[in-house]
């Protein structure tokens, strides 16, 4: 990430905070500026397309990129949507992959990145069981998962309250500090009855000053990103082709229900537990630990 100082905009910031009509400092206008200044700075952090070595194969990837993310996709389109029933193999982290993550942070990802993807296939397919036979079987690979530093996302969230607390006359949007942010990369792929692969994907993004709120836990990027990347490889499945560069469309009522912590479609996304919802949204934006309001089913994931 390179950061560029600003002298011109920081200068601006203060003079127009000294022009005031008693002379003194305008504290709506410094704290304005300070926003500015904050969001020129803004930066992301950045995610390798790390191979895991799980996919079937990495022959004949494409690269196909998103405004946010990474990624190199390939799918069989015909194959993939004759499917009517998927099976999720749940997700695991490569060995090398967090280091610095507890076993229930990784956990936590992990079977985020399901649940998510429980919901995102529903969309079209059946989602079956463990036990039970299926058209399609997908597997995720976290290869990479870089941890949010602690004390820069809890100064960021401290730092975001400011303007409220300080009695601005009007809303200031403070984005998050642009250092030590988190990123993910994952590599999933389907296959079919006979195992031979049908789609594959490496996905890498990096949390960024935004869109990604800070949670004050070294797991909180990679828990954020996770249902992103669930997103954009469901579309792959659902659509056979690459989610990246179409419009955005409305999401099934099932899927925004599922996403509010509602009933899952079908009953093989219980194993994943439900989403926390509007409590998790809550926390989040408090800046708490995702592992404080989400709990990993102890069956699912790793």
């Amino acid at each position: 990430m390179r950061v560029e100082f600003l002298p011109d905009v920081a200068t601006d910031a203060r003079s127009t905070g000294r022009a005031s009509r008693n002379g003194q400092p305008n504290r709506s206008s410094l704290l304005a500026g300070a926003a500015i200044a904050v969001a020129l700075l803004s930066g992301c952090a950045s995610a390798p397309m790390t191979r895991g070595g799980s996919l079937a194969s990495y022959d004949n990837l494409t690269p196909s990129d998103g405004v946010l993310a990474k990624s190199l996709v390939r799918v069989n389109k015909d194959e993939v949507l004759a499917a009517k029933t998927v099976r999720i193999v749940p997700t695991t982290f490569a060995q090398a992959a967090s280091p610095t993550l507890s076993e229930e942070q990784r956990h936590l990802v992990a079977n985020a990145i399901d649940r998510s993807l429980c919901v995102g296939l529903s969309e079209r397919l059946q989602v079956v069981g463990p036990d039970q036979p299926a058209d399609l079987s997908v597997h995720a690979l976290v290869t990479q998962a870089a941890p949010t530093d602690e004390v820069a996302a809890g100064t960021s969230k401290v730092v975001s309250f400011l303007p409220s607390a300080l009695g601005a006359g009007v809303p200031v949007p403070v984005p998050r500090l642009p250092v030590g942010l988190g990123s993910l990369t994952v590599e999933a792929e389907v296959r079919d009855q006979a195992s031979r692969q049908q789609a594959a994907m490496i996905w890498a993004r990096g949390a960024n000053s935004f869109t990604n709120s800070p949670m004050v836990s070294s797991a909180g990027d990679a828990y954020d990103l996770a249902p992103s990347f669930s997103d954009d490889f469901s579309k792959l499945v659902v659509t056979g082709a690459t989610p990246f560069g179409k419009a955005p469309e409305l999401p099934s009522f099932d899927k925004i229900g599922a996403t509010f912590g509602g009933k899952p479609k079908y009953a093989a996304c219980e194993a994943f537990g439900r989403s926390p919802g509007l409590v998790g949204m809550a926390a989040g934006k408090l800046g708490l630990p995702p592992e404080w309001s989400d709990k990993a089913p102890a069956a699912a994931g790793q």
